[in-house]
C-alpha cells in the first residue's frame, strides 16, 4: 500500500470584496480580476486555500499565475485534506456514477468540473483509456487519479490494456503547459515517465522509442455503440478519439429512420449516418470536409455491413448545401451536427449568422413532413440563444417547426448546475410543416 500523499500547501488566496461571484452560485473558477492577493508559499499548481475578503474558508483549489482562471476549485469543505484518499474518493463517486446511468463499455469517466476534478477527461474505450489534461493543478495531481481508477476498473473485472494521453489541446499553453500526446501506462510497461509538462523545460525523453521497454500498444480500437461498431484512432482522432456525448441522440436518429432517405451533415466518423442505416433508412449519405474521416467513416460502414446503403463523400458542407437545393434534391430527414462556431464569448454573435445560415440550407432540403435534427456543441451558443436562431432560419424560408424533442450531452457527460461550462450541447428534433 502506497503511503498517502496530502497535497495541499500553505497558500492562501483571498477574494476581493464582492466577488467570487461565480464560486458562490456554484461554479469552479476564480479569475485574476477576482483576486486581492495571494499569501504563503506556494507553487503554481500547488493546492491552496480560498478565502473570501473576510477570511470566511470558501474551500480548497489549484491555483496557476499563469492562467486567467487563477484558482479551479476542488473542495468546498475545511475539514477535507486533498490528499490520495481524497482522490480516489473522487473517482470512485464519478464512476459509481456512470455504473447507475449507463453502460459503460465505453463511456467519459471523468468530466472534469463535473466531477470535480477541474480540467481533467477521461474517456474509456473498451479496454483503454484516452486522457485530456488541460490544468497544470490537476495534471500535477493526475497520476494518483489514474491509480485510483485503475484500481476501480479492476474491482470491477475491467482489465485495461493501456492509457493513452491526448493533451494536444492548443489551451494548455494557456496554463503554461507544452501540449503532449503519448502513452502514459500499459499493462506491458506500467508507468512510462513522461515529459515536462513545464514550458520551460526540455523533453525528458524525445525519441519516443525511449519510452518504451515493449513495443507501443495498438492505437486502434473497436467498439460498439447502439449496435453500431467503430474503428477509433485514439492518437489522431478529433479530442480523445471519438465523441461519445451524442450516444442517446444518435439512437434517437436511428429509432426515426426506418424508410426514409437521409442526408448527414458535418459527419466526421459517420456516427448519425451509421445509426440511420442501422434504423433501416433506405439510403444515407454522410457529408465531411475531411477526406481522412470519410475515409474513417467508410471503413466503419463496412464493418457493420452497411456499405450498400450507408455512403460518404468529401464536401464542404456550407457549399454541398445550396448545390443540393439547386439540383432539386430533398430528404425525409436531414442531420446538421457542426463543430463548435464559437469558442469564445466574443465570437458569439458572428457565430449567429453561421448558425443561422447552415440550418436555413438545411430546412429547405427536408420535404413536407419530413424530419430535422440540429444541434450546437458551443458552451456560448445558449439553449435560449440557439433556439432563436433556428426559428430565424425555419422563418426566413416560410416553414413551421414542429418540436419532437429537445436533448442535451449523454449522461456520462453531466450538468453541475451553476457550473455553465458543464452545459454545452443541445440537441433537437423538429418535423418540417409547409402550411398549405
Amino acid at each position: 500500500m502506497m503511503e498517502n500523499q496530502v497535497y495541499t500547501s500553505a497558500g492562501v488566496v483571498h477574494l476581493i470584496k464582492g466577488e467570487g461571484r461565480l464560486l458562490k452560485s456554484g461554479g469552479s473558477w476564480i479569475y485574476d480580476n477576482e483576486v486581492a492577493e495571494i499569501t504563503g508559499e506556494f507553487e503554481n499548481g500547488d493546492v491552496v486555500c480560498v478565502e473570501d475578503f473576510d477570511g470566511f474558508f470558501m474551500g480548497w483549489g489549484v491555483v496557476n499565475l499563469d492562467s486567467k482562471i487563477r484558482v479551479r476549485m476542488l473542495c468546498r469543505h475545511r475539514k477535507e485534506p486533498i490528499d490520495d484518499a481524497f482522490l480516489e474518493e473522487r473517482v470512485r463517486n464519478a464512476y459509481a456514477y456512470r455504473k447507475n446511468v449507463m453502460d459503460t463499455s465505453s463511456a467519459r469517466l471523468i468530466f472534469g468540473e463535473a466531477d470535480f476534478l477541474p480540467g481533467l477527461v477521461v474517456d474509456k474505450y473498451e479496454d483503454l483509456l484516452v486522457v485530456q489534461s488541460l490544468s497544470l493543478g490537476v495534471d500535477r495531481l493526475k497520476r494518483s487519479i489514474l491509480s485510483s481508477l485503475l484500481r476501480v476498473l479492476e474491482e470491477d473485472g475491467v482489465s485495461l490494456r493501456g492509457i493513452y494521453e491526448r493533451s494536444d489541446a492548443k489551451v494548455r499553453k494557456k496554463e503554461g503547459m507544452i501540449p503532449f500526446k503519448g502513452w502514459i501506462w500499459t499493462r506491458k510497461a506500467g508507468w512510462i515517465e513522461e515529459p515536462f509538462n513545464d514550458m520551460e523545460h526540455q523533453w525528458k525523453a524525445k525519441d519516443p522509442e525511449a519510452m518504451f521497454p515493449e513495443p507501443a500498444e495498438d492505437i486502434y480500437v473497436e467498439i460498439t455503440e447502439n449496435g453500431v461498431k467503430y474503428r477509433i484512432d485514439v492518437e489522431n482522432g478529433q479530442k480523445t478519439g471519438f465523441f461519445l456525448d451524442q450516444k442517446q441522440n444518435r439512437m434517437e436518429i436511428q429509432k426515426l429512420a426506418k424508410g426514409k432517405k437521409v442526408l448527414d451533415c458535418f459527419t466526421h466518423m459517420g456516427t448519425f449516418a451509421l445509426n440511420a442505416g442501422r434504423g433501416g433508412a433506405t439510403s444515407v449519405v454522410g457529408l465531411d470536409i475531411s477526406e481522412l474521416a470519410v475515409a474513417q467513416a467508410t471503413e466503419n460502414a463496412e464493418l457493420n455491413d452497411l456499405s450498400e446503403t450507408v455512403t460518404f463523400r468529401a464536401a464542404d458542407v456550407l457549399e454541398e448545401l445550396p448545390r443540393l437545393y439547386q439540383a432539386g434534391e430533398s430528404y425525409d430527414l436531414l442531420i446538421l451536427d457542426p463543430p463548435a462556431f464559437t469558442k469564445s464569448r466574443s465570437a458569439t454573435k458572428q457565430a449567429i449568422k453561421g448558425y443561422r445560415e447552415i440550418n436555413r440550407q438545411g430546412i429547405r432540403l427536408v420535404r413536407d413532413g419530413g424530419y430535422f435534427a440540429t444541434c450546437s456543441c458551443s458552451h456560448f451558443m445558449t439553449e435560449e440563444l440557439f433556439k432563436k436562431t433556428v426559428k430565424e432560419a425555419a422563418d426566413s424560408v416560410h416553414v413551421r417547426l414542429r418540436q419532437i424533442q429537445f436533448r442535451t450531452q449523454a449522461a456520462d457527460h453531466p450538468m453541475i448546475w451553476g457550473g455553465d461550462d458543464s452545459y454545452y450541447l443541445k440537441f433537437m428534433i423538429f418535423q418540417v410543416v409547409r402550411e398549405k
